[in-house]
C-alpha cells in the first residue's frame, strides 16, 4: 500500500466517518492489511519518531539510550494494528476492501507491495531522497512520459488532498500535548499556532509534491513504464481512490495518536524548556 511519509511532517488528519452497515469483518481486514502492505506502512510509522524532538528544538540523542526504549514502547506494532482494525471495522465497506485486495493480490500488485514495503522500512531517507532526485533528473532530461505517470499515481493516492492539513494537524496536536506534559512552555494559543503553521502552506505544498515524486521514482524504479501506467490507472479508479482516502486518514490518525502518547511519555526523560 502506497504511503505518504515525509519524515515527521506528513502525518495526521483526524477524521470522522459514519459507521457503515456493510463494513468488513475483522478477519478479512487482517488479510487486507497484509495483502495490500498496509501492515508494513503502519509499522514504518515508528521510523518517523526520530524527528519528533526536532519539533521541540531538540535531538533524539539528547534523551540518551532511553529514547530507543521509549519509542519502541509507544510505537508497538500490535497497538497500531489494533487501532487500524478498530477504525476500519467500522468504516471500510466490504466491496471497497474486495476491490483493493483483488488488485494487490495479482502478480503486479504483489510485486508493487514488495517494493513499497522495502521502501517504507528503509531507514536511510537521505540515500532514498538522493537516488530519487537523480532518477527524476534523468527522466526530465529524457522528457520521459514516466514522470507524468508517477505524478498521476501520487495525485490519485491522495485524492482528498489531505497531506497539508495532516502536517498542520500533527504539529498542533504534538506541540499541545508536549506543552500539556510540561516538555515545553508554549507561548502561543492554539488558534495562533494554527495560523502560524498555515502561513507557509504554498511552500509546503511544493515540498510535498517534490518529495512524493522523488519517493515514487525511487520506489518504482524496477518497474516498466507500462507497469507504472497500469498502477496509475488502478489508483485512479473511484473505488481505489475511496480506499486510499480512508487509508490515509487512518494512518494519519494513528500517527497523531502515537505522537501525542510520545509527547506525554517524554515527560520522564526531558526537563521543561521554553519554546
Amino acid at each position: 500500500m502506497r504511503s505518504l511519509r515525509y519524515g515527521f511532517a506528513a502525518l495526521v488528519l483526524t477524521f470522522a466517518m459514519s459507521v457503515s452497515a456493510f463494513a468488513a469483518d475483522r478477519a478479512k481486514l487482517q488479510d487486507f492489511l497484509e495483502v495490500t502492505g498496509f501492515d508494513v506502512a503502519l509499522e514504518s510509522i515508528r521510523l518517523s519518531a526520530s524527528s519528533a524532538p526536532e519539533m521541540l528544538g531538540l535531538q533524539a540523542e539528547d534523551f540518551g539510550t532511553e529514547w530507543t526504549r521509549l519509542t519502541k514502547d509507544v510505537f508497538k506494532t500490535e497497538v497500531m494494528h489494533n487501532l487500524a482494525l478498530d477504525i476500519l471495522e467500522r468504516t471500510l465497506e466490504d466491496d471497497m476492501l474486495t476491490h483493493a485486495a483483488d488488485f494487490y493480490a495479482t502478480d503486479l500488485g504483489q510485486r508493487l507491495v514488495q517494493a513499497e514495503n522495502a521502501s517504507h522500512m528503509k531507514e536511510d531517507d537521505a540515500l532514498k531522497h538522493d537516488s530519487g532526485e537523480a532518477i527524476v533528473a534523468g527522466l526530465e532530461r529524457l522528457d520521459s512520459p514516466r514522470l507524468d505517470y508517477l505524478k498521476r499515481m501520487n495525485k490519485a493516492s491522495d485524492s482528498a488532498g489531505v497531506s497539508i492539513r495532516a502536517i498542520q494537524e500533527i504539529q498542533v496536536r504534538f506541540l499541545m500535548a508536549a506543552a500539556g506534559a510540561g516538555i515545553i512552555e508554549l507561548q502561543l494559543e492554539e488558534p495562533d499556532l494554527r495560523e502560524l503553521l498555515s502561513s507557509d502552506e504554498d511552500v509546503l505544498k511544493e515540498e510535498i509534491a517534490a518529495s512524493a515524486l522523488t519517493g515514487a521514482a525511487y520506489t518504482y524504479q524496477s518497474f516498466s513504464d507500462q507497469e507504472v501506467l497500469e498502477y496509475a490507472k488502478a489508483l485512479e479508479n473511484p473505488k481505489m481512490r475511496h480506499v486510499y482516502d480512508l487509508m490515509n486518514a487512518v494512518q494519519y490518525e494513528i500517527m497523531a495518536n502515537r505522537f501525542e502518547a510520545l509527547a506525554r511519555a517524554m515527560q520522564s526523560l526531558q526537563p521543561s524548556q521554553e519554546l
